[in-house]
């Protein structure tokens, strides 16, 4: 090759020594190269941990831009801080040989602070302090950004640190690494820490073709595994996600891990797979957290960083949260609490000729107090599709349901068998059904089948947007805060409660939560 290849890199100590091996190889194939440092976000803003910065390849960003614009040839950068999905137009060209995966503890003077209660350790990594929490639970873990020079020089300063977490590699390679430091072999390391890797343009046949001759495939083979793993488990290079894996007598042995962020939960996998059989394993591994309650943990880390601007006065199951966009961060509460109450026999000791049942509350109470062969009804009128599905599953045939409870009492009006029905409802109902049977000359006895009770919680400042899925859960939500939202409401019914209070009232095409989401999605995506 007769140009000079233009080497791109930071301009980090650790970097600067990085991309110089790199330049060694190839002039020692009998190429010219340069180096060409720029200077990085993740170098230029310090005053926010890493993983609050909101950018996956912070550290990669910068010689992206500057490969794409053809101002660089190739670019070197620390394999662990790169995202898995490289810009359209770059690949991967080739990877060195691995240095030190492990994590070391820098401290001061001593370490019998690993057995004392207290004791203050300094990391910006999201994946060192998840760890460290969830084997010192009651340590307090402290910010630390910087090059690794600074961040040795804070770790000095500051009297009431203990400790500091950073990569062997990284202290190592550049010879500072103090002799008051011990590798912390417990702790699985990020997905291809220590290893180097260089990307180039993948139109740049010439170039990738260099490259391919200093490529290490061991190393290749072992960082292409763990990063498909962190790739299978949508996590960027700031989720507390840990995966090794490393090559012997012919065999590959993998070991992942997943935390929550304050380290309170893990989830770990190992696997061995002979070399060559092993294109399936990080899927496998993958698969393995997820199945145990991994995706539960990815989502919350996900949005966790996201200002939350929905509220939903229903604790939302992990597969309604997953219908919710992206970018949609969404908190959830029970802003109402339902408690069952016995129903007197002597109120069903004959045969119910008309009976009304407009929640599924109802319905739990009448099962969970007597038998479906005790429940002697012959004609079951309801409101919703899934309370019809739960009486037609538990207790009898339905004769006739409506989407609305306004709807189901002018049906009774003209259809009713007699001129009597018995209610099964709450202390609080706000629905019209009663008021207009009797105004049409029905008798309607209501029994109290169920307690609502309200438990509304302030909202945060950032809420944007409610979901309401009752009149009660807009009442609830009143109690404590103003009406200055999007009213998102599961029904009409609902929406007349929320109209005499919030000024935009939005209402679901179906009276299900999977609707109320829509509406989300529709005004925020």
């Amino acid at each position: 090759m007769s140009k000079t290849i233009r080497i791109g890199t930071r301009d980090s100590e650790l970097a600067l020594w990085q991309a110089k091996i790199v330049q060694s190889q190839l002039e020692e194939l009998g190429h010219k190269t340069t180096l060409v440092p720029v200077k990085s976000t993740g170098d230029i803003v310090l005053d926010k941990p890493l993983y609050e910065l909101g950018i996956t390849g912070i550290f990669t960003k910068t010689l992206d831009v500057a490969m794409l614009n053809n101002d660089i040839d190739i670019a070197v950068h620390s394999l662990k801080d790169v995202p898995t999905l490289l810009p359209k137009g770059i690949v991967q060209a080739a990877v060195l040989k691995r240095g030190n995966v492990k994590d070391t503890l820098v401290f001061k003077k001593n370490e019998e602070f690993l057995g004392s209660r207290e004791a203050v350790i300094a990391t910006g990594s999201l994946r060192r302090r998840a760890q460290w929490l969830n084997r010192f639970p009651t340590h307090t873990i402290v910010d630390l950004r910087g090059n690794v020079n600074l961040r040795l020089e804070k770790l000095e300063k500051n009297e009431d640190w203990n400790g500091a977490i950073f990569a062997a590699a990284g202290i190592g390679r550049i010879g500072i690494r103090p002799e008051e430091a011990i590798n912390l072999d417990w702790m699985i390391p990020a997905p291809a820490q220590g290893a180097i890797m260089i990307t180039a343009l993948e139109e740049d046949e010439e170039t990738r073709a260099i490259l391919s001759e200093i490529n290490h495939k061991e190393t290749e083979i072992c960082t292409t595994i763990e990063r498909e793993f962190l790739n299978k488990l949508e996590g960027g290079c700031t989720a507390p996600i840990g995966a090794i894996a490393f090559i012997k007598d012919e065999e590959i042995t993998f070991k992942g891990v997943l935390l929550s962020e304050d380290g309170s939960k893990k989830i770990e996998v190992s696997r061995v797979k002979k070399l060559g059989s092993h294109h399936d394993m990080a899927q496998f591994c993958a698969d393995f957290i997820i199945e145990r309650g991994g995706k539960r943990l990815m989502d919350k880390i996900k949005y966790s960083n996201k200002v939350t601007k929905v509220l939903s006065t229903k604790n939302l199951t992990d597969t309604q949260r997953a219908l919710f966009h992206e970018n949609v961060a969404v908190k959830s509460s029970d802003f109402i609490k339902i408690s069952l109450n016995r129903i007197h026999p002597r109120l069903l000791k004959n045969e119910i000729k008309n009976v009304i049942i407009t929640s599924q509350n109802a319905v739990e109470s009448l099962v969970t107090n007597y038998s479906a062969a005790e429940l002697q009804f012959k004609n079951i009128y309801c409101v919703g599709r899934r309370t019809k599905r739960l009486i037609e599953k538990k207790i009898g045939k339905v004769t006739h349901f409506e989407n609305n409870s306004k709807k189901l009492a002018e049906y009774l009006t003209e259809f009713i068998d007699g001129t009597e029905a018995t209610y099964f409802c709450s202390n609080i109902r706000l629905d019209e059904l009663p008021n207009i049977l009797e105004e049409n000359h029905i008798n309607v006895t209501e029994i109290e089948a169920y307690q609502t009770r309200f438990n509304s919680v302030e909202a945060d400042s950032t809420i944007e947007s409610v979901m309401f899925y009752s009149p009660s859960t807009v009442q609830s939500y009143l109690k404590e805060n103003h009406s200055n939202a999007i009213a998102f409401c599961i029904g009409e019914t609902t929406a007349k409660e929320a109209r005499k209070h919030f000024d935009d009232v939005r209402v679901s095409k179906m009276p299900t939560v999977e609707s109320v989401i829509e509406l989300v999605n529709a005004h925020y995506v």
